[in-house]
């Protein structure tokens, strides 16, 4: 229904092939954002600092390829420093037990504080030998980096589904004291989520700035938010233990799909932001809804 709206508001462009093609050609980047936030909410925490890592990844990796680094040596190494600052919010957060929303908040901040700083407020050459064929080349109408997306997707989406890594994530985040009872090491689960989280932000920023060839400090910039709605939209529940990897992707098309639709369509770019909240609003009401009917039927049986 939304894409025979948007397509009849949009003059009926907006289901050409051309127009389809540019809103799932940045789904790979939000998506990846979106996924990893999914799977840390599952697990009963919130993660931020993603646009900041978004960005952080990237900029590292092309300042370090100024200095004489290959791309090669620079890629990875910069992946590891956002697992670095992915396990300082877990240990932050699961040391001091501080709520995951203030860890993330402050490291946010210091985080696209440090990508200015080693940018030297300037966007830095991009590499000669970067490997952006292996990201931005097509296969019929896709890139490469949608391949990539879908991969990493499915690998998640089967370990969060039938390992028992998977049922120790939703157990964490939804019963953590009788996942404790149990033997689970709920803090170690959690760890591994935000190392996973933010690992994922820094490869969707790399993405992005092999699309775009130039990597830039402000790249990211109110990026968690949007990677929150996603899931939130696609059935991740706030409280933890109830999320799939299908539902943050779905989520994210449906922000991609209006974000486009309104812009076909030319209506304001400042509604954009009251349509994907008025959508998470609404879909925390379903979800909340959805589960005090579960919970009815329950009792009753």
């Amino acid at each position: 229904m939304l894409a025979l709206l948007l397509q009849a508001t949009s003059g009926g462009v907006f289901l050409t092939p051309g127009n389809l093609g540019g809103v799932m050609g940045v789904v790979p980047e939000i998506g990846l954002v979106a996924v990893g936030a999914a799977v840390l909410m599952i697990a009963g925490e919130f993660d931020l600092s993603v646009g900041s890592v978004f960005a952080f990844g990237s900029m590292l990796a092309c300042v370090l390829a100024t200095h004489g680094w290959p791309m090669a040596a620079s890629m990875p190494l910069a992946l590891l420093c956002c697992a670095a600052l992915g396990f300082m919010n877990g240990w932050l957060t699961l040391r001091f037990r501080i709520p995951s929303f203030i860890t993330t908040l402050g490291m946010l901040f210091i985080v696209r504080s440090l990508t200015v700083v080693i940018s030297g407020g300037f966007p830095p050459p991009f590499p000669d030998d970067a490997p952006t064929w292996l990201f931005t080349d097509t296969v019929g109408s896709l890139r490469l980096s949608m391949f990539w997306f879908l991969g990493l997707c499915t690998l998640i989406a089967l370990v969060l589904g039938v390992s028992n890594y998977g049922n120790w994530i939703r157990a964490t985040g939804g019963m953590p004291e009788a996942a404790q009872a149990i033997g689970i090491r709920t803090d170690r689960v959690k760890l591994s989520c935000f190392v996973l989280c933010s690992v994922l932000a820094g490869f969707a920023g790399m993405l992005q700035v092999m699309r775009l060839g130039s990597p830039l400090p402000s790249l990211g910039d109110g990026l968690e938010l949007q990677a929150v709605a996603a899931a939130v939209i696609g059935g991740t529940a706030l409280g933890g233990g109830v999320g799939t990897v299908l539902g943050a992707v779905i989520g994210v098309v449906l922000i991609r799909a209006i974000d486009n639709g309104m812009v076909v369509s030319d209506v304001d770019a400042n509604w954009f932001k009251f349509a994907i909240g008025a959508l998470t609003i609404c879909a925390v009401i379903a979800n909340s809804h959805l589960r005090d009917m579960a919970k009815k039927m329950k009792v009753q049986v």
